[in-house]
């Protein structure tokens, strides 16, 4: 039995008791409100699902689909979010949403740069390459970071391969770049000059017109978007003299 025998400074009160260290406690798990549960409960409907030779990727069990329109099921983010804590097996909680993945981000950076250092050097080909290794990169990001934080880092790369496919003639995926640029950050006038851009080079300026007065909407004093606007004009006005000489008819002499 251990010794408890100690003496006590001059006026320290020696009525106390003596404790035994059990080593840490774990915390009792809270009780679910009794409300809670019963609307948890209300709602609960069984899926039937099945798990892939990857044990982390669950898919509905008739059709073997992440995604089943006929099963009504959406396994896609929940197998994501499997993913994310399997491979960070320390992750014991997620962390605040204002908290991004700093080596992520660098990657994010490091590959867009690349692509614009070979876009200025005029090779729009590999840039393209880059730009979508980028957006591949920025779309990894785990499910609770700010949801506003990818909306910008994405659209800013995803942008930038517009110009690129402006640049290699293809109108159609510039265009198509820059209206998920508009979908990911509708006020950004960038995505709007994009759109106008790819929109005129499809002959379409009375679109592209319209695309630049949307971004002006946001931002009116856009010195870009304004100088655009000026030479779409210019263009549409040359365009209407064109049409307006050969609709009329030639004077006899």
């Amino acid at each position: 039995m251990a010794d408890h025998s100690h003496s006590h400074a001059p006026g320290e009160d020696c009525s106390h008791s003596h404790s035994h260290d059990h080593g840490p406690q774990s915390p009792a798990i809270p009780q679910p409100d009794p409300a809670a549960q019963a609307l948890i409960d209300a709602d609960f409907v069984p899926t039937p699902l099945a798990l892939q030779p990857d044990p982390h990727t669950a898919v509905c069990a008739p059709h073997k689909l992440e995604k089943c329109d006929k099963c009504n099921v959406d396994f896609v983010n929940t197998n994501r979010l499997a993913k994310l804590l399997v491979a960070n097996p320390s992750l014991l909680c997620p962390p605040p949403n204002n908290v991004v993945s700093q080596q992520l981000s660098q990657m994010v950076q490091r590959t867009k740069d690349e692509g614009n250092a070979l876009f200025k050097s005029g090779q729009a080909g590999p840039a393209l390459a880059r730009y979508t290794a980028a957006a591949q990169l920025a779309v990894q990001r785990p499910p609770w970071e700010a949801n506003q934080f990818m909306r910008e880092e994405l659209s800013t790369v995803v942008s930038n391969r517009s110009a690129a496919y402006f640049d290699l003639g293809d109108y159609i995926s510039a265009l198509a770049d820059a209206e998920a640029v508009i979908s990911l950050r509708r006020n950004w006038p960038k995505g709007h000059f994009r759109k106008a851009k790819a929109l005129l080079g499809m002959h379409k300026t009375k679109e592209a017109a319209e695309s630049v007065r949307l971004g002006l909407s946001f931002e009116p004093q856009n010195s870009e978007l304004l100088t655009f606007l000026n030479d779409i004009e210019k263009m549409q006005q040359k365009l209407e003299e064109k049409r307006s000489l050969k609709s009329t008819p030639a004077v006899s002499a």
